[in-house]
């Protein structure tokens, strides 16, 4: 049986990296496509194929589809910071919207009709109700949800028009990290890194926005899903889009963790006092988004191998141990 090529977009970035590892570690053949502006060179998994490039580029699109016989697409390139995505909607859009379109012509012309889209939580907006399962109101209230919501939407659009095999993964919060690969970002704005670069003395305190949220202890609850698991939800797409294409699946862990809880469990993971401050709330942050993943686990045989918060934790204090700078090691 030939080994399946698979193209992943954004594959030099925390997620990416991770789903680039997981897919050459099951067999298949990786191109990776990045511009580097968020991912790192040194985040591309030995064994991949790295074109660096930006995905609004045709010509480097083109390359890669007539050189290298690429049988599906993994898109997670795109512009994933909540508050920028605010006071830049037109970047945001720009990046997640259009530049998925050109990748959609680029695939159509080369006959590639194999996609898993890199959805988000950020797609339902604030919930009517917890835990989300897939047939919640979709209402972004932030301009990056919008975006992935008006990607899923063309996805189907071009299932009717044209054919193409898709299946959306709309996850919640992503953490943790593999042996090799770990989350580093610039600026960093996620939670779980930067508690953990105050435990290392990288940064001075935790920033919290908001202790008046209607939540236990007033703080923002998520549902936090390793990214190893996403990864393999990844996979298990791939290889069910003949028969799932077209469907939507949440991936979290089905329970909530609030923002000091977050903070409490990394201060006994790495023994490490984490001073914190807290802050106004900020603009388009629900209070609660805790995932319901049955339709995932049913359908796509979806089984996540990290369920609790400290062991997410305790994987990321691990490789940010190894890689104190990020990829600046």
């Amino acid at each position: 049986m030939k080994e399946k090529k698979v193209l992943v977009t954004g594959g030099a970035g925390y997620i990416g990296s991770v789903v680039t590892e997981e897919l050459l570690a099951c067999g298949y053949k990786v191109v990776v496509i990045d511009d580097l502006r968020q991912g790192h060179r040194d985040a591309v998994a030995k064994g991949a194929e790295l074109v660096i490039g930006d995905i609004h580029d045709e010509t480097v699109l083109g390359e890669i589809f007539s050189g290298a016989k690429i049988d599906a697409v993994v898109h997670l390139a795109a512009d994933s910071v909540i508050g920028s995505s605010m006071t830049d909607p037109r970047g945001c859009l720009e990046n997640n919207v259009i530049g998925g379109m050109t990748l959609l012509k680029q695939m159509l012309k080369y006959k590639v009709t194999n996609i898993v889209f890199s959805s988000s939580a950020a797609v339902y907006g604030e919930p009517r109700n917890n835990p989300i399962d897939e047939s919640h109101p979709t209402k972004p209230i932030n301009t990056y949800g919008e975006s992935k919501l008006i990607f899923e939407r063309i996805l189907s659009w071009y299932a009717t028009g044209y054919g193409l095999k898709h299946i959306c993964l709309r996850y919640f919060n992503a953490a943790g990290a593999s042996e090799l690969f770990g989350e580093d970002h610039h600026p960093e704005t996620h939670l779980v890194p930067n508690v953990l670069s105050a435990a290392i003395g990288k940064m001075t305190s935790i920033a919290i926005f908001g202790n008046d949220y209607p939540t236990k202890d007033g703080s923002c609850v998520r549902d936090y899903v390793h990214v190893v698991d996403i990864a393999q939800a990844h996979i298990l797409a791939l290889k069910k889009l003949k028969t799932l294409s077209g469907k939507i699946y949440n991936l979290g862990s089905g329970s909530g963790c609030s923002v000091l809880q977050v903070v409490k469990a990394a201060r006994k993971i790495s023994g490490k006092d984490i001073p914190i401050q807290f802050h106004p709330r900020r603009t388009g942050d629900p209070a609660i988004l805790v995932a319901s993943c049955d339709l995932s686990k049913k359908e796509l045989g979806w089984q996540p191998a990290y369920t609790k918060i400290e062991d997410i934790i305790k994987s990321a204090w691990r490789w940010r141990l190894d890689y104190p700078d990020g990829y600046r090691k």
